[in-house]
C-alpha cells in the first residue's frame, strides 16, 4: 500500500476507508492469484512440453492431455489443502 499516504488515508470518512482497504485487499488478492496461475501454468508447460521446441502454435494431444492431468492434479490438491485448513 505504498502509494497511499497514511495522511490521505486519515483524511477520509471511515466507510470510504473501509471501501479503499476493501479494494486494496481484494486488488492483492487477484495478484496473488494471477502470480500462482502464472506459476503453475508455466511449471506444467514445461512438464508437458519438455523443452522440446515450439513447431506449431497448437498443442498436440500428448501436450493437451498433459496439461489437463496437471490442472486437474492442481486442482485436486488446492481443494484438499482449503480442506484441511478448513478443518474438514
Amino acid at each position: 500500500m505504498s502509494s497511499f499516504s497514511t495522511a490521505a488515508l486519515q483524511s477520509l470518512d471511515d466507510k470510504s476507508r473501509k471501501e479503499i482497504m476493501n479494494f486494496v485487499e481484494a486488488e492483492q488478492s487477484k495478484s496473488k492469484i494471477q502470480t500462482a496461475v502464472h506459476s503453475f501454468t508455466d511449471m506444467c508447460f514445461k512438464k508437458c512440453n519438455k523443452n522440446a521446441p515450439i513447431i506449431s502454435p497448437k498443442l498436440d494431444v500428448k501436450e493437451e492431455q498433459c496439461l489437463v492431468n496437471c490442472l486437474n492434479r492442481f486442482l485436486d490438491t488446492n481443494i484438499k489443502v482449503v480442506e484441511a485448513l478448513q478443518g474438514k
